[in-house]
């Protein structure tokens, strides 16, 4: 799965590809990110940030169209901090026209390993209150809620923490 020097893995036949994202991704992510959420979008400079950070792993699944040509279908961006065996999953993020093909378990499972490759011991993330889709991923995939955030989003919503031993 991926590493900084890994070459990219596709799991099946119909399966997309999960590899690190490089710079070329980058106007692919940024309108992944636009047409994925509604609010609370990172900005470009951030995702440029988090390419090319050593603590920060971006994954992306791309789909080979007709003429080899390759489409960034959904990521997932991870964090970690020195001193932590801690990862966490800052966004996963699925093309609108991608959604419901099992993206999202494709997505967090690709995290998760990441995180175990990085050496962590769990993997933590936030998720709106009101994501009964995320909520439902999160907790079919072992993660348990342990906090409540009052306030986290732009918008005022709360976010619930959850947490998954590796």
């Amino acid at each position: 799965m991926p590493t900084r020097s890994a070459k990219s893995h596709k799991k099946s036949a119909g399966t997309p590809t999960i590899r690190l994202a490089t710079l070329d991704d980058l106007d692919a992510l940024v309108a992944l990110e636009h047409a994925a959420f509604a609010s609370d979008q990172a900005e470009r400079r951030a995702i440029r940030h988090a390419i090319r950070s050593a603590s920060m792993s971006v994954l992306v699944a791309v789909d080979d169209e007709k003429e080899g040509a390759e489409v960034l279908v959904a990521a997932a961006t991870l964090e970690r901090r020195r001193g932590t065996r801690f990862s966490r999953l800052s966004s996963i993020a699925v093309s609108p026209t991608r959604i419901g093909r099992g993206l999202g378990t494709i997505m967090l499972q690709a995290a998760e390993e990441d995180a175990r490759i990085h050496a962590c011991a769990a993997l933590r993330l936030e998720v709106r209150a009101d994501n009964g889709a995320g909520i439902r991923l999160y907790e079919r995939h072992g993660y348990k809620r342990f906090a409540v955030i009052e306030d986290y989003y732009e918008d005022g919503m709360e976010a619930w923490r959850y947490e998954k031993a590796l």
